[in-house]
């Protein structure tokens, strides 16, 4: 396989879509491991290969909501009911003060 390194280290590398037809394995391998794979088509970067990221569950989407939630409430302040918030703009009268 004739691969290109492209990061620092030497954990990235281009490859030509023809040439990763017969090593699509191995480049899986590669993305899963953390390396940069990139597919070239005529010289030009065409796709990245990378890992997909487990999606959270249901159960940990609703502690992460909870959580959120909890912290909100715990820096939110008392203020004027938002019926009342803009009474001080008017008199005892309803016109403007």
């Amino acid at each position: 396989m004739v691969a290109e390194n492209v990061t620092e280290g030497g954990h990235g590398m281009r490859v030509s879509v023809t040439e990763a037809k017969g090593q699509l394995t191995e480049l899986v391998r590669r993305a899963e491991a953390g390396d940069e794979v990139i597919l070239t088509r005529h010289g030009h970067a065409a796709v990245r290969l990378v890992p997909v990221k487990p999606l959270p569950d249901s159960r940990s989407r609703k502690a992460l909501l909870d959580a959120v939630r909890a912290s909100a409430a715990e820096k939110a302040t008392a203020g004027p009911n938002a019926a009342r918030s803009q009474d001080f703009l008017y008199g005892e009268d309803g016109l403007p003060e």
